[in-house]
């Protein structure tokens, strides 16, 4: 016999366990039925849907139910999925900073969903909205562990959403044509999650509970999203995106006026439910926002973002081997070139093709071949860019990864060595994602083929990385090796002949306190050595910090940094003109301290700014980086960029006080249409630019451009250097 208090145990378990069991499920009822976009719940067919509620909060604490709960429906039909979300609550000072589309969500109010269509917890399509019904949309990759890394807003998808506000909730009604996302055809189940987030609480909410320490969007945690019936084939259509551009522009130096009329298209043609094949004749990115200036005191190249939606679109595919400091595809070497004198000017691509996707549920393939054109009289060659990837599915979330990547001449020039002819590298890696998250890592191996060039290990670039993210502790190892031979024309390395060894600790508190989310108290080191120069202890570094976060979202830091470093070639680290470079051949112990405050971006002024100051080589360093923000929501957002850097070095060595200001204004007079003008000065590059650019959506994924770009010198005065202004329609048919 079982004792009565025993019964009631098993009774108790098997209805909590039962309740998560159902909390994790949902089924997708089959309709026949037309429903109407208009963010009111008319149509009787609702009723008859299953209701998805319960939702758990992610901040301030993740073992609790959401205050502001979350109810959702979902139903289909053969060419849609409908949503309809009911977000609970009776205030009604939301936090939007603007009406574009992929509107930022940091500290805003928003409800996301987010579909895991092949059910390999790696990839997924997110969209969300908020109470104004607004628009955006994501691709995700390597399972969200990463906000920074793993999310993707270039890509664009044809859906509807509209919003409206109630007594004490708002109500979303959203329509997801199927043809706009890749899924096996005839499934009946994906894997799904929502999350919202509701400023007036301070309260982050998911549907399926997730702890704090992992990112509120990882793929480890997501429900059962069950179809009814069957779905039918994943039919997406031929896209023709042809484009015109007309342009003037004036060039200061050298005297002249351009006035041009150029044209291009842009193709995208679906392969079986889950390959795309994307093609580009004469592409042009006059539409791209401008990069932002960077002061660069380091030895080291700065790497600036790809914004070039050729490039972006899937990129994970393409962009995620290696590391960021050892990266052997880096697309932004596409389109540039080095001239006869050293100097990088463009290189412009004359046709491109991309295809990529699924080949079955756990296998995705990319290729992207992209030509160059030749300019003789700068001693460019035309080059043929090509990179195939692989990638497979293993176990539960990890993946194994291969690649091949060629650049190479289309023929032979005079002014080409035989030695840059071509250049060749492959690689296989395997990345490590355990259920839940809490295990990661990387390991990989490169290798590089050049003319001439023996088979050595001198030609690899390896790596290694492994981590634990447990909810107190954060465990990091990192080794990596470049060989002295190693080289890769389309990547970006800072270093090649080097070798470094990274531990990484932090603790984390969560203190009973209504104020402070969490504490975070951490120590990173750097051990590199430079093999090119018989393994020179180049650097070593510490950096020991403690990050406070706030529920509101504020956040404080403090750091102390140690820099033993080490000078192989001399350097002047202000950049300045004709002045006397720090002696190399010898080490330079330095230190530095710094102390940086982001208050709350749900408040309409705001400021991110960090000031730090210590010795630096044989002198002292005082910086102050600041970003000052100010929105009248949601039509009106202006910031500034502010970074100072005053270097003192001790005679003759330079002294300098490097400044960058940059005022950015945006403009959102419409869900459609947006104004945007940005200027930038700095007195390291000596020159002060303005963008201004003005979009118009006046059809779904059709674009009308205004682009005003105007540039400086300003080293002794301002004199104009280049001017221009284009217009570009860019108009999307689907067949």
């Amino acid at each position: 016999m079982i004792k009565k208090p025993l019964k009631i145990y098993i009774v108790f378990f098997l209805l909590v366990y039962c309740q998560i069991i159902t909390a994790q499920n949902y089924t997708v009822k089959y309709i026949n039925d037309e429903i109407t976009i208009d963010g009111v719940e008319s149509e009787e067919v609702w009723e008859k849907a299953n209701i998805g509620n319960d939702f758990w909060q992610w901040r301030p604490k993740d073992s609790v139910k959401a205050v502001k709960q979350t109810e959702f429906k979902a139903i289909f039909d053969d060419d849609n999925l409908y949503f309809l979300v009911k977000s609970y609550t009776k205030e009604k000072k939301f936090t939007v900073y603007s009406l574009k589309r992929d509107f930022s969500t940091a500290s805003a109010d928003y409800v996301q969903l987010i579909f895991d269509t092949f059910s390999d917890a790696t990839n997924a399509f997110q969209f969300q909205t908020n109470h104004l019904g607004l628009k955006g949309d994501i691709l995700v990759s390597g399972g969200n562990r990463d906000y920074r890394t793993d999310r993707n807003s270039s890509w664009d998808a044809i859906w509807f959403v509209e919003s409206k506000l109630y007594e004490d909730y708002f109500l979303t009604e959203i329509k997801i044509p199927f043809d706009q996302l890749y899924f096996i055809n005839g499934t009946k189940k994906w894997r799904f999650n929502m999350y919202r987030s509701d400023t007036q609480s301070l309260e982050h909410s998911t549907w399926i509970n997730i702890p704090q320490n992992q990112s509120i969007g990882n793929l480890a945690y997501m429900g059962k999203f069950n179809f009814e019936k069957p779905l039918g084939n994943s039919k997406k259509p031929v896209t023709f995106i042809p484009y015109i551009n007309t342009i003037q522009s004036k060039n200061f130096d050298e005297n002249y006026t351009l006035k041009d009329f150029d044209y291009g298209l842009d193709l995208k043609i679906p392969i079986g439910n889950s390959l795309n094949l994307d093609a580009t004749i004469n592409p042009d990115f006059s539409q791209v926002e401008v990069d932002d200036q960077i002061v660069n005191t380091t030895k080291w190249e700065i790497k600036l973002p790809e914004k070039r939606q050729f490039f972006t679109q899937n990129s994970d595919l393409f962009s995620n081997f290696g590391t960021k400091e050892s990266q052997p595809f880096f697309s932004r070497r596409i389109g540039v070139a080095k001239n006869k004198n050293g100097e990088t000017i463009e290189n412009k691509i004359i046709a491109g093709v991309r295809l990529s996707g699924k080949i079955n549920s756990s296998t995705r393939i990319g290729l992207l071949n992209v030509l160059t054109s030749e300019d003789i009289e700068n001693e460019i060659a035309q080059n043929n860019n090509t990179l195939l990837t692989f990638n497979k599915k293993v176990f539960s979330r990890s993946n194994f990864s291969a690649f091949v990547l060629n650049r190479e001449n289309t023929k032979k020039y005079d002014f080409v060595n035989e030695s840059d002819r071509y250049n060749r590298v492959i690689g296989v890696e395997y990345n490590l994602a355990n259920n839940d998250g809490s295990w990661s890592g990387k390991g990989f191996i490169h290798k590089s083929i050049l003319p001439n060039k023996s088979d050595n290990k001198k030609s690899l670039n390896t790596a290694l990385r492994i981590t634990r993210n447990s909810r107190n502790h954060f465990i990091n190892f990192y080794s990596a090796y470049v060989g002295d031979d190693f080289r890769s024309d389309l990547g970006y390395f800072r270093r090649y002949g080097v070798y470094k060894f990274e531990p990484t600790y932090k603790y984390r508190i969560y203190p009973n306190n209504p104020k402070i989310l969490n504490i975070e108290i951490g120590h990173f080191t750097s051990f590199v050595f430079r093999t090119l120069f018989e393994n020179k202890n180049e650097l070593t570094f510490n950096q020991t910090s403690i990050d406070i976060s706030y529920l509101n979202q504020a956040e404080l830091n403090f750091e102390r940094r140690q820099r033993k470093d080490y000078l192989f070639f001399p350097f002047d680290p202000t950049r300045t003109d004709g002045s006397t470079p720090l002696p190399a051949n010898i080490y330079y112990n330095f230190t530095d301290y710094s102390i940086s405050y982001r208050s709350p971006s749900r408040n309409l002024f705001t400021s991110d700014s960090e000031i730090s100051y210590g010795s630096f080589y044989n002198g002292t360093k005082f910086s102050l980086q600041s970003k000052l923000s100010y929105r009248i929501q949601p039509i009106f957002n202006m910031s500034l960029r502010l970074n100072y850097d005053s270097i003192k070095l001790p005679k003759p060595y330079p002294t300098r006080n490097i400044w960058l200001i940059s005022p950015k204004f945006e403009l959102t007079f419409t869900k459609k249409i947006y104004w945007t003008t940005y200027v930038q000065y700095s007195n390291q590059s000596e020159n002060l630019g303005i963008n201004s650019r003005l979009q118009w959506r006046f059809a779904p994924l059709s674009d009308l451009y205004l682009v005003y770009n105007d540039n400086y010198y300003t080293s002794n005065k301002i004199i104009p250097q280049l001017r221009s202004i284009n217009l570009k329609l860019k108009y999307w048919l689907n067949i």
